[in-house]
């Protein structure tokens, strides 16, 4: 793939996330009452709405400002190092994409609602959204990659 390419891809993927978790996130809000269930796969998922005032499990719950300086930081790090990431393999670079396009629409729910929309219930864990998928993916990408070439460095010989 040309860099002009994955650039503009790179920044679609950013862009179509925050686009997507926030219209399901708003037809959550606009369709459901806070607390109201729905069962997709009874007793294993459902769609409940609800509104998270702090991070995974509640922690931290209505330190918004936290949240909100943690959001920034996060974007303008990879903002920041943006064209150093250019450089990075693919699972770096897009797990970043993944990374700055969740914690973007979490960040917009925070700033304008104080909390963020969550509805993804698999009922043995804390409810979720699009954006925390996105993250964790990321996250998750970026680890790989990273131990990956460290264990490439340490087992050549």
């Amino acid at each position: 793939m040309d860099k002009g390419a994955r650039i503009n891809l790179f920044w679609l993927i950013v862009i179509a996330l925050i686009v997507i978790d926030q219209a399901v996130k708003f037809m959550i809000m606009t369709s459901m009452d806070i607390g109201h269930s729905v069962p997709v796969v009874p007793g294993i998922f459902h769609i409940t709405y609800i509104q998270n005032p702090g991070a995974a499990f509640g922690i931290l719950a209505d330190q918004r400002w936290i949240f909100i300086c943690a959001g920034v930081l996060i974007i303008g790090v990879g903002l920041f190092f943006y064209r150093r990431l250019q450089q990075e393999g693919m699972l770096v670079y897009y797990g970043s994409s993944l990374l700055l396009g969740g914690a973007a629409s979490n960040l917009i729910d925070r700033i304008w609602l104080g909390k963020v929309i969550d509805f993804f219930d698999f009922r043995i864990w804390p409810v979720f959204n699009t954006a925390d998928i996105a993250i964790c993916v990321g996250v998750a990408f970026i680890m790989y990659a990273l131990l990956r070439e460290e264990w490439k460095e340490a087992h050549q010989s």
